[in-house]
């Protein structure tokens, strides 16, 4: 809590630090560099006018002494000069360079000749620029170096050439030791100084800024930090009129924005959880490594997890760690989604904690991101146990129609055949002709034949049993069919008319579905005729071949045409609506279509539509 109520501004804080002391020893040190070149300035200036204060006196006595011609005086005081602390040479010189008065052994200092570097130091310019001290390096080290000229004056005449504008040099130069130090002197209490000044204003500064900015600017991050905590109410005190004070307005007022967008994702959120927890399909989010993100009620009921208290459980898992033998899915999916990218649908079948065979339909969606890379996959799990039962009652209950069609026209079928076979028996029995025998024979044995082959036919219709054959002979099924219906259509008295045949139509169909389509087609419209009505079947070849079931019954509504096609929809009293639904499947399956035209009042044409097999 108390890392909640005052956190640390540290890196704030160390830059605030660094950049101020920076800047205060950036000026401190800017103004002590300049100070000590001016109090260098300052202290060369004083040496130099005491030089040449010296060295003037020095010039006036010599040249008093000069004028009295006495030269031991001249020397005396030349030695005393010579003797002061602060004095490193005191030469005098004649006109022609040559030293008088000189000390020591009396050879004149190189230092003193004129190709010499200290003497260059001030001939290499012109005579107007040399000036009349200079400091120079010697050979015992830096020097203040003043030359006074010793003119040529009236009274000088007697012993010197008039002509001559001077008569010597005075040389006065002063030792820079003494300055040096007193200036390291003056630099190091200035640095000292500086340094306590800096410390002070580097201090004073950083209790200023954390005063009056940072303390303040915490308010900004213990309010960030509770808001991100969710407090959402969290603000900073903005009494004031200052820049920080502005900021703290601002931020309350991106901080009501904040928390009115938060408060309506939560509310969609909400409503999300909602909608999709009262989804009765199971619905899962996986990542590309199979593990849940989020997942609906209905997904963890089938997982055997409670909807509230297992739900943190589930997140995070492998799909397979919770649900074990959940899924038999042996081609899963999520998988395939993952490597194709594609939408993917299985039908699995589990049982539950009772031992109860469940059907579900997985479908896996892909999730992608902005740049069609798959992130995420959908799972949606649908119970399809009911459907699958009434897929089966509905087979189950078709099949009981078309066995009952088949009856009718397996009686009618085996009628005819067998009359002849009653015939042909009662011929062989009145006869005693062996050759009227035979042939009363052999048309029974083959209306026999002709009876075995309707009843393989038959049964393996009954059965639901696919023909073999690939390449079916329109003309003969649609004979066929006829003759099944034939009964049918005169229980109802309705003529059924089929017309010439076009030779050769050939298809590549299924025959039993194919009969199948037919005798829907022809029952409908023999059920929806009126009494002396009739039902006209006939074809043709193109393009296409076209099959039309025709009659002059009382037709079908528009708005009912549009459905007529769907499983258990029927305007007819007792009928179940499967026909036309299973019809449309059969023909489509091998590429064709059903089309229907209709008028109330004036019948319908059912046409079926099928391509065309071209015989080699």
């Amino acid at each position: 809590m108390a890392n909640e109520s005052r956190p640390p501004l540290a890196s704030t804080t160390v830059g605030l630090a660094v950049g101020v002391t920076a800047a205060v020893v950036l000026a401190c040190a800017g103004g002590a560099y300049l100070y000590s070149r001016h109090h260098m300035q300052s202290l060369l200036g004083m040496a130099r006018a005491t030089a040449l204060g010296e060295g003037n006196l020095i010039r006036v006595a010599l040249e008093h002494q000069m004028i009295e011609n006495d030269r031991t005086l001249i020397g005396k005081m030349i030695a005393s000069f010579r003797k002061q602390s602060r004095v490193e040479h005191l030469v005098l010189l004649d006109r022609t360079g040559k030293e008088r008065y000189p000390a020591g052994t009396g050879v004149q200092d190189a230092d003193l000749q004129i190709n010499s570097p200290t003497c260059q130091a001030c001939h290499r310019y012109p005579a107007d620029q040399r000036g009349t001290s200079r400091v120079i390096e010697t050979r015992h080290g830096q020097v203040l170096r003043t030359v006074i000229p010793i003119r040529n004056r009236t009274a000088c005449y007697r012993c010197h050439d008039p002509k001559n504008k001077i008569n010597g040099i005075l040389i006065l130069d002063y030792r820079l030791d003494q300055l040096s130090e007193t200036m390291s002197h003056d630099l190091r209490w200035m640095v000292g100084g500086t340094a306590a000044i800096t410390l002070l204003l580097v201090g004073a500064i950083g209790i200023v800024i954390r005063v009056a900015v940072l303390r303040r600017l915490q308010r900004f991050e213990i309010a960030a930090r509770q808001i991100v905590a969710g407090d959402l109410e969290r603000r900073v005190p903005a009494a004031g009129s200052d820049t920080i004070s502005w900021l703290a307005r601002e931020f309350n007022t991106m901080a009501d924005s904040v928390t009115g967008l938060v408060g309506e994702v939560r509310h969609q959120r909400e409503r999300l959880e909602t909608v999709i927890n009262s989804i009765d399909d199971g619905i899962v989010v996986l990542d590309t490594e199979r593990h849940v993100i989020a997942a609906n009620d209905a997904f963890l009921q089938r997982a055997r997890h409670s909807c509230r208290a297992r739900r943190e459980e589930v997140l995070g898992c492998a799909c397979g760690e919770f649900t074990p033998g959940g899924c038999t899915v042996a081609d899963c999916p999520t998988l395939a989604c993952l490597r194709s990218g594609a939408r993917q649908v299985r039908i699995c079948e589990r049982r539950t904690a009772e031992g109860k065979a469940v059907w579900e339909e997985v479908h896996a969606s892909p999730i992608l991101d902005a740049g069609g890379r798959l992130q995420q996959v959908v799972e949606v799990w649908r119970d399809i146990s009911e459907r699958r039962a009434a897929e089966a009652r509905l087979a189950e209950s078709h099949r009981l129609a078309s066995v009952g069609t088949l009856a009718s026209g397996f009686s009618h079928e085996l009628n005819t055949p067998l009359a002849t076979v009653l015939t042909c028996v009662e011929g062989i029995l009145r006869e005693n002709d062996p050759a009227q025998i035979r042939e009363n024979a052999a048309i029974a044995r083959e209306q026999i034949l002709r009876c075995r082959g309707i009843t393989q036919h038959f049964l393996r219709m009954s059965r639901g049993q696919r023909s073999q054959g690939e390449v079916v002979d329109l003309g003969p099924v649609i004979g066929a069919v006829a003759r099944l219906i034939e009964p049918t259509a005169r229980e109802h008295t309705v003529t059924v008319e089929v017309r010439p045949l076009p030779s050769g139509m050939h298809v590549r169909a299924e025959e039993a579905d194919l009969q199948h389509t037919l005798i829907n087609l022809l029952l409908n419209a023999v059920q929806a005729s009126r009494a002396g009505g009739r039902v006209t079947v006939e074809a043709e070849m193109g393009a296409q071949v076209h099959v039309r079931v025709r009659d002059d019954g009382c037709g079908i509504a528009p708005e009912d045409q549009k459905r007529i096609f769907e499983p258990f929809v029927c305007a007819r009293q007792g009928g179940n609506g499967l026909g036309l639904f299973l019809a449309l499947n059969f023909v489509r399956r091998w590429g064709g279509d059903i089309r229907v035209a209709s008028e109330p009042g004036h019948g319908s044409t059912f046409e079926i539509v099928l391509p065309v097999l071209v015989q080699a």
